[in-house]
């Protein structure tokens, strides 16, 4: 279903796709623990382009594609001829002809864009300032595994920062039918092009999105609660800025007292405790968390695996 295509966006995918990508995350997942061999991209390549550094982003990517049978190389900016100037689809071209799929994580979601462009192979989209789809693949497989596959029944909430995570918990919440809710600021709201895609998508599926900048209301019955740093990569000048800012936005045990009595936290890692949330509710939903960092692993390598295989 995937085959050769790019994943630059969960916009891009039918909720065939995503259903698709997530129970063949599951399959996966259950063949690692079980230890069973699933060299589904022997004798493939992937080209892991870096220009924003991480640390679940690079070693998921390239675990999983030695546990597919495959290899991977790690591509810095100094590395690349990208770093002294040579234009992203001269990279692209030449990277087709060498390797048989190529992840980036940067800045601009344009690189990412032009990437896909003029590569003949598959590109996925590892994160940009825009979108970052694979952790929002990924929350959804953890969501799957803590509160049932049926995820239309459930209802979400984002508390923080409209960031990348949230443009992209909008478009996965559309896919799959589920209820979200986002509580920013006025003046940090979510991407309004991706807001209204989101609507769009969801039009298909009967998922209910909405903002509001009372973080009370966004949790009020909500059975999963996700934040994210305040000051994302490239933000860090504004770290103390924005810390007064998001600061009635914390995710502590007051805001979640409006939740369902079963809510799960969910955070994409790095955490900051004291800021988005504090050490006692990461503590408490640290089986969660962990889950949903595990999770890049799998649900990468479904991505890799569908997109990649011959």
């Amino acid at each position: 279903m995937l085959k050769g295509k790019d994943l630059l966006s969960i916009h891009d995918l039918s909720a065939g796709e995503v259903e698709n990508i997530l129970s063949y995350a599951a399959e996966l997942k259950f063949a690692q623990k079980a230890g069973l061999t699933h060299h589904i991209l022997e004798g493939k390549t992937l080209g892991m382009i870096f220009e924003k550094s991480s640390t679940r982003t690079r070693v998921s990517f390239e675990v999983g594609m030695y546990q597919l049978g495959g290899s991977a190389l790690f591509l810095s900016n100094r590395d690349l001829q990208l770093g002294r100037g040579e234009p992203i689809k001269d990279t692209a071209r030449v990277l087709s002809r060498y390797l048989d799929g190529i992840m980036i994580r940067t800045f601009g979601h344009e690189r990412v864009v032009e990437l896909a462009e003029y590569a003949t192979i598959p590109v996925i989209n590892g994160l940009t300032d825009l979108l970052h789809p694979c952790q929002v693949l990924t929350d959804l497989l953890t969501i799957r595994e803590h509160k049932g596959k049926n995820l239309r029944n459930l209802k979400m909430a984002y508390v923080g920062d409209g960031n990348n995570m949230t443009n992209s918990y909008l478009y996965g919440a559309a896919k799959v039918g589920m209820s979200l809710t986002v509580a920013t600021p006025e003046d940090h709201k979510p991407d309004q092009t991706v807001f209204e895609n989101a609507l769009e998508d969801a039009k298909q599926t009967g998922a209910t999105l909405a903002w509001t900048a009372d973080p009370f209301e966004a949790v009020k019955d909500a059975d999963i609660v996700a934040t994210d740093t305040w000051a994302s990569m490239g933000q860090e000048a504004e770290h103390e800025a924005r810390k007064k800012i998001f600061a009635p936005y914390q995710v502590n045990a007051e805001l979640l007292k409006g939740a369902d009595r079963r809510v799960i936290v969910m955070h994409c890692l790095p955490a900051y405790r004291g800021e988005e949330i504090t050490e006692e509710v990461f503590e408490a939903n640290a089986h969660v968390i962990f889950d949903e960092a595990e999770n890049r692993l799998h649900t990468q390598k479904a991505i890799m695996a569908l997109t990649m295989v011959d």
